[in-house]
């Protein structure tokens, strides 16, 4: 099938326009003020395209709510990655029957990647027909349109056409912090990892245009923003499709070089495109932040090439070792997989030694979860539940350990913080890497403000530390 990136005109974006203010009509027409819930689950690129989402609501007239009762529109923004998030969903999506019941008017739609997958949408539609609509993230522009459609005809929708995705610029967005960002950069994934459903669900790789995305960070540094994190299934392979000469290091420094007190970051890179320039941009300018999320998955060769992840375990380890010349002080976090099919024993001890070898500051730890239509389903797997989870076991001892060492070296060292929130009537703050800092002292208007904390303490989760 056709596989080219489809960029929506100004028109169609004018057009869904049109239909935000048709919905905003028929409720002021009806003297009611209307409200929505959106719920999240997965990565942070779902949360981004919540944040969308509940921007077409706000323009269509929709006040947000924190909860299920009582909505007129239900959002769920689904997640496909792992087997137990996608029955996670569907028990919350049959809960709201009840809902519906309570309230007959509430519409219900589903989106995300788990819309992506025809089996799902399939069941969706015979099994949850209290469902009004449905949306995989190819159709997420046009959510006003379906909407409307439900509205106006009562009956169900489904956009769930497989295509190679789309870029839509400009959509409205209600993002969820005053002071921090999400900014996607591209969308898709064209790595097909053999265990990984992404690139079905999302498309091919498609880059946004770099003046669009300076044009956004500059927009968020004036308004105050102070953390901004830019989003890719793999962030390092930025560029490719659009053939201008640019790719993530290019666009990183350019950001970087923009006026305002601020701190980019990204994810995720992937080991097989990170490039010794990226991590000389990294080092050049203070901007940029000293992590990078750096996923491995796993420490042997032979269970990497099963995986397709196209590195080895030494090229990996060159990586992290140039990395950390040019940046001593650099977070490494990463994922990784116990129990892939066909992972030995002996084999799963190449990955606890290279987690003891590279010290992540903290990781990932997943035990592999079949996705029907991946390749990896159809591997032969015979390890036992038992196995991989007393492989787990080890694995996560080792990384807990490893991680209080780590952060115990903070202790009596003075940092910058970001201060984001409170939590059970204490500040929380987040150092350059990303490390959660628990503060002694400060009161809730530094919430949104870069402070120097010095460490006090630390256990294998977070610092604790005084301002």
């Amino acid at each position: 099938m056709e596989r080219k990136t489809t960029v929506i005109s100004s028109e169609q974006l004018r057009q869904q326009q049109e239909f935000c203010g048709r919905i905003r009509r028929r409720w002021e027409e009806a003297g009611i003020l209307p409200t929505a819930f959106v719920d999240t689950y997965g990565c942070q690129q779902n949360e981004a395209d919540s944040e969308r989402i509940r921007g077409m609501l706000e323009q269509c007239g929709y006040t947000m709510q924190d909860g299920e009762e009582g909505a007129d529109v239900i959002v769920i923004n689904t997640c496909a990655v792992r087997e137990h998030a996608e029955q996670r969903v569907l028990g919350n999506v049959g809960a709201l029957v009840h809902t519906k019941r309570r309230h007959p008017g509430q519409k219900i739609f589903l989106c995300g990647c788990m819309m992506g997958e025809p089996a799902v949408a399939e069941k969706i539609r015979k099994s949850y027909v209290h469902v009004d609509g449905v949306f995989s993230t190819h159709h997420l522009w046009e959510f006003p349109s379906l909407l409307y459609r439900v509205l106006d005809t009562g009956k169900r929708v489904f956009a769930t056409e497989d295509e190679a995705g789309s870029i839509a610029e400009g959509l409205p967005v209600v993002r969820s912090s005053a002071f921090k960002a999400w900014v996607s950069i591209m969308y898709g994934c064209n790595n097909f990892c053999t265990y990984c459903i992404v690139p079905y669900v999302r498309g091919r790789e498609r880059s946004r245009r770099p003046e669009d995305v300076i044009a956004e960070v500059k927009e968020l540094v004036e308004s105050g923003c102070r953390d901004i994190t830019l989003l890719g299934q793999n962030v390092n392979s930025y560029g490719k499709d659009l053939q201008c000469g640019v790719d993530f290091a290019d666009l990183l420094a350019e950001l970087a070089q923009l006026p305002g007190d601020f701190l980019l970051r990204f994810m995720t890179s992937h080991p097989k495109d990170a490039t010794k320039k990226l991590f000389d941009t990294m080092a050049q300018y203070p901007k940029i932040a000293r992590h990078i999320h750096l996923p491995f998955q796993a420490g042997n060769d032979r269970v990497l090439k099963e995986m397709n992840r196209r590195y080895t375990a030494a090229q990996y380890l060159e990586l992290v070792d140039y990395a950390r010349s040019v940046m001593p002080d650099i977070v490494l976090t990463s994922d990784v997989i116990v129990g892939f099919p066909g992972e030995t024993d002996a084999e799963f001890e190449d990955t606890l030694n290279l987690v003891e070898r590279v010290r992540y500051d903290a990781l990932f730890t997943f035990i592999y979860s079949p996705r029907t239509g991946t390749p990896a389903a159809e591997m032969p797997d015979p390890a036992t539940r038992q196995e991989k989870l007393a492989r787990f076991d080890r694995l996560c001892a080792a990384q807990n350990r490893i991680s209080e060492e780590k952060h115990r070296e903070y202790v009596g060292k003075t940092v910058r913080v970001l201060v984001d929130g409170v939590d059970d009537g204490v500040l929380t703050a987040r150092t350059g890497g990303n490390r959660l800092v628990r503060l002694e002292n400060g009161t809730e208007d530094l919430i949104g403000q870069y402070a120097d904390a010095t460490i006090t303490g630390a256990n294998t989760w977070s610092l604790m530390g005084k301002l």
